[in-house]
Formats: C-alpha cells, sequence, structure tokens
C-alpha cells in the first residue's frame, strides 16, 4: 500500500482531522438533521424539507453561511442562530462517524510497528472534541495524542507541529504530516517535515 514505505523510516505521525480521517459531510449533515428536527418540534416546521435543503446547500456549496440560508429560505428567527451553532458543539449523532477504512488501515499498521500516532485538530476545540468522541476508533484512541492548533497561531505557522516534535523527542526528518489541503502541505513545508496527501490513500 501507499503508506508502507513510511512506517521503516518515519516514528511519528501526524494526521489531521477533518477529510484527512473521515468525510466531514457525515458530521455536518447529521448536525442539520437534529437542527431540522429541532425546528419541527419548536416551530412546526417541515422538517424533511430543511434538511432535503440544508443537504443540496451542502452538497453545492459547502457549509458556509448555512444557517443563515436556511432561515432566509424557511423564514427562521434569527434567535436559533445560536441552537444551530451549539448543535455543532454538542449534537449526539444518531450515526458513529467511520474512519476512512484506508486510513484506519494506515492507523492500525503505525500502532503495530509501535510508532507515534499524533492528531493535530483544527478549528472550534469544542466542536471537534465532539467528532472526536463520536468517532468509532476500533481501539485506536489508547495510542492517540491530540493536539489543537486554537493553543497556537494557526496553520501554515509551524509552533503547534515544534510543539509536538519537542514534547515527544522527535527529530524533524522523523515525522511525516498526513493532510488534504494546501494549507496542510505548506504548514509542513514551514516546518521542514514530510508531508502526505490523504488522498493519495482514497
Amino acid at each position: 500500500m501507499a503508506f508502507e514505505a513510511f512506517l521503516k523510516t518515519k516514528q511519528g505521525f501526524i494526521f489531521g482531522l477533518d477529510e484527512v480521517l473521515y468525510p466531514q459531510k457525515d458530521y455536518l449533515l447529521q448536525v442539520y438533521y437534529l437542527f431540522a428536527e429541532f425546528m419541527a418540534y419548536t416551530e412546526q416546521l417541515d422538517s424533511v424539507a430543511i434538511i432535503a435543503f440544508m443537504q443540496a446547500e451542502y452538497l453545492e456549496h459547502g457549509p458556509q453561511a448555512m444557517f443563515a440560508k436556511t432561515a432566509q429560505r424557511f423564514n427562521i428567527d434569527a434567535k436559533y442562530q445560536h441552537n444551530f451553532d451549539l448543535l455543532h458543539e454538542n449534537a449526539r449523532l444518531p450515526l458513529k462517524l467511520l474512519l476512512f477504512k484506508q486510513v484506519l488501515a494506515f492507523m492500525q499498521e503505525i500502532v503495530v510497528e509501535r510508532k507515534q500516532l499524533f492528531l493535530l485538530v483544527v478549528g472550534n476545540p469544542a466542536e471537534q472534541i465532539n467528532k472526536i468522541k463520536q468517532l468509532e476508533w476500533n481501539g485506536l484512541e489508547q495510542y492517540l495524542k491530540v493536539y489543537f492548533t486554537a493553543e497556537f497561531e494557526a496553520k501554515p505557522a509551524i509552533g503547534a507541529v515544534d510543539f509536538i516534535i519537542s514534547e515527544n523527542q522527535l527529530n524533524r526528518d522523523e515525522i511525516l504530516m498526513i493532510g488534504h489541503s494546501k494549507l496542510d502541505e505548506l504548514c509542513a513545508v514551514n516546518a521542514g517535515v514530510e508531508y502526505f496527501s490523504v488522498t493519495k490513500l482514497l
């Protein structure tokens, strides 16, 4: 497989979260479903129509301004923005989030080889922790060290990567960063560590 060579030369593997470990839509579409159900309960709106609108909007344009667009379409009071935002942080999902199968295999091999496994998470820590709690880790969580870029400068700044390297007594040439975006790649370049795009696995 595409990752096997890295298992021989690297000691630490830094993974991103969204779109690296799992498809972000699996989280957001469930949040939208719960919000639609909430609006049906509180305002007697058509939950089926709301979730259909939000799903189509997400697939075409992404999550940007989702509440504003939905509120305009269904005449939803602005006060419900708070509930919408809160659901992102504390939603209890109907379905567990599943790791990409190829990424799960990679992480399992890292553990078998007794290498170090890190998660470097971008975004609102409360929301990201909620995702992490609802991922099906298949036992990997006990081997995982989690760091948040919110505690450092945002990517592509390298403070978080430097901290991981220092705290875990690693050398830069022993690190592999696994991401999915140009920003992830630029962060790795700035930090002087090797980069691997998750798209090569998927």
